[in-house]
């Protein structure tokens, strides 16, 4: 039996397979040649769980995958939050990141679309955030670009950035109500209905490029130290991502032996950002970087921020409105509706991706639902927390599992109850503060360019050789970059009269990815096209719930403790969106093999300590 290959070129070998709904072919199966390996194999897919030791190896892993993504959002808020030389904040900042991410992971993956994905920071509204705090009654005051005028511990300070905080709190938390309303309403699929490849690209894209500003900040500090991180990230993640390196493992069956580990593939950013910063700390320690504030390379020292870590608590507990009350204004809320809007449509691909590569079949509307409804909740929890961002599905985590092979969800919350613990320990957050500036933009230019990336391959579903979506796609970008850049150079053009309506228009018209997103929506809509031609077709083949009401579905997707089944026993449970259906009785009595649902390693598969190695570093 040949499996049947997906529309966007993975092969749906983690279902439609007799017996555990997680194991892949034999290999006397007809497979593709890129995937004609033993390593395709899962070790643990979904509803598995791995040794305890093993669960703590890999979700450290998935945190440090994490990592990049979740410290650069604090980073980068704090150029917008006047906090450029309030190191401890931002170590607060970063540790309160760290605490709501695992929490929303834990709710995600007991609650929620229970796939072993994690939570964390999102870009999606990072951006409308930094279009917020760009109006000019958000601007910084001049003294706080001055290090020798900051002080930090004065009221006056302190009531400068948190007030700019409390405004970001306040606008996320009511933008949150509008997805758990989506996710729980299952209004998603209407939403899904109108949005196709031509909306999404530029939506997705422009995300990335509208944030060059802060990656050339950073990395013009000291381009040196700022090549040297982007070429060393690439090497690894690009050159060296098919190297195996040997390490030294320990079995009761083979004993002590060696296994060979893709780490280059595992771990490239976190590889990357450790050799730049080791290689800063020992031309600091030398003198070789300049010691005036005012000489070029200054910023690309370690020790700027060196009494950080001797300020920061060794425990530091994150609590609701530890910044004060939040505030509400009607510009901040409309802009992170288009953030929601977007993130919620990313989710969705993240959950498919995700269910085929953990072993799992295709999620269900109830549980995609439901999974929305959650990240809703915890963009709510993050703006009362005060991270200044939301939650969302995080898509670097989702390619790791992939290349570990563990699927369990088991993983994922080990991960979130570390990222609660590296959210407590203050120490934590106040380390990444000393990443010196050069290096953070060396990851930005890898990392942002990426997303950009990311945004264009969605265009893969749309006929590109129709002069209809060249079009909408050159249109929606090229207005997504020019439009904000002038209402940015020109902060007083506009003036309708209505003071409310101009803070809208002014944080809308300065989000790249609402402008791009907007025009992407509205020509796409509007012009005429087939289909086939707009990518719509193809888009939702690869995307369809084709998962129907199975013994494995509910396996993964039902809802723990024995939850589902209390609610099946209700008729009127059925009309609920978020609800799992009743286990149909075709199945009941069909004389499914039950018993293969039941957690156990398959014969053949990698030991725990092979896949330890892999993390070992």
């Amino acid at each position: 039996m040949t499996p049947e290959k997906e529309s966007n070129g993975l092969d749906n070998y983690a279902f439609a397979l007799e017996g555990r709904f997680c194991d892949l072919p034999d290999g006397g199966e007809e497979l593709d040649s890129s995937l004609d390996e033993d390593g395709n194999k899962l070790a643990y897919c979904v509803t598995d769980v791995p040794p305890w030791y093993l669960c703590i190896v890999l979700g450290i892993q998935h945190c440090l995958t994490a990592f990049g993504g979740i410290i650069a959002i604090p980073l980068i808020l704090s150029q917008g939050l006047c906090l450029q030389h309030d190191g401890l904040t931002q170590s607060h900042l970063i540790s309160t990141i760290f605490f709501v991410s695992g929490i929303c992971t834990l709710l995600q993956v007991t609650f929620g679309i229970r796939l072993p994905i994690l939570q964390g920071g999102t870009f999606t509204l990072l951006a409308p955030c930094m279009a917020m705090l760009s109006m000019p009654e958000w601007t910084c005051p001049a003294w706080t670009q001055n290090a020798s005028l900051v002080n930090t511990s004065s009221a006056n300070y302190t009531e400068v950035w948190q007030s700019r905080m409390r405004a970001l709190q306040g606008s996320i938390m009511v933008g949150s109500l509008f997805q758990v309303f989506v996710g729980f309403s299952g209004l998603i699929g209407l939403f899904m209905r109108f949005i196709g490849p031509l909306t999404i690209a530029p939506t997705i894209s422009l995300i990335g490029l509208s944030l060059f500003d802060s990656a050339g900040s950073s990395a013009g500090n000291h381009w040196g130290i700022s090549s040297m991180t982007t070429a060393l990230i690439i090497l690894f993640s690009q050159y060296l991502r098919h190297i195996s390196v040997p390490f030294p493992t320990y079995s009761k069956d083979k004993k002590l032996h060696t296994s060979r580990v893709y780490v280059f593939q595992i771990l490239p950013v976190l590889l990357g950002i450790t050799l730049s910063w080791l290689i800063c700390y020992l031309l600091t320690t030398y003198n070789v970087l300049p010691t005036e504030p005012d000489q070029y390379g200054y910023l690309a020292r370690t020790d700027l921020k060196g009494d950080v870590i001797s300020q920061a608590p060794w425990f530091t507990f994150p609590y609701p409105g530890q910044w004060g009350m939040p505030t509400v204004s009607l510009a901040g809320v409309v802009g992170i509706l288009a953030g929601v809007i977007s993130s919620m449509i990313e989710s969705v691909g993240d959950y498919h991706a995700c269910a085929r590569l953990s072993g799992a079949p295709p999620p269900p509307k109830h549980a995609i639902n439901r999974g929305i409804g959650i990240e809703g909740i915890g963009c709510l929890l993050a703006g009362a927390w005060g991270t200044g961002n939301g939650t969302t599905s995080y898509s670097e985590n989702v390619g790791a599992l992939g290349i570990t092979k563990v699927g369990s969800r088991m993983v994922i919350v080990a991960s979130g109850v570390l990222m609660v613990v590296m959210g407590v320990f203050g120490k934590v957050g106040a380390a990444f503060t000393t990443i010196p500036s050069p290096v953070i933009g060396g990851m930005f230019m890898v990392m942002f360019g990426v997303i950009s990336a990311a945004g264009v391959s969605n265009l893969q579903y749309a006929d590109m050789n129709s002069s209809r979506n060249i079009f909408i796609f050159g249109f929606s970008m090229f207005s997504g970059l020019v439009i904000p850049n002038w209402i940015l150079n020109n902060p007083k053009a506009i003036s309708t009269g209505v003071v409310e309506l101009d803070q809208v228009l002014q944080v809308l018209l300065t989000t790249s990815m609402f402008v791009g997103g907007f025009f992407g929506f509205i020509l796409d809509n509007t012009i005429p096209g087939s289909k086939h031609e707009r990518g719509i077709l193809a888009w939702n083949k690869a995307h369809e719930d084709d998962s129907s009401n199975t013994l494995e579905s509910g396996e993964v997707y039902n809802l723990p403790f024995g939850l589902s089944a209390y609610l099946s026993a209700s008729s009127w449970c059925r009309y609920i969106p978020f609800c799992p259906p009743g286990m149909p009785s075709s199945l009941s009595g069909c004389g499914a093999d039950t018993n293969s649902l039941e957690p156990k390693r398959p014969l053949g598969h990698p030991e725990p300590a092979q896949i330890i190695v892999g993390v070992s570093l």
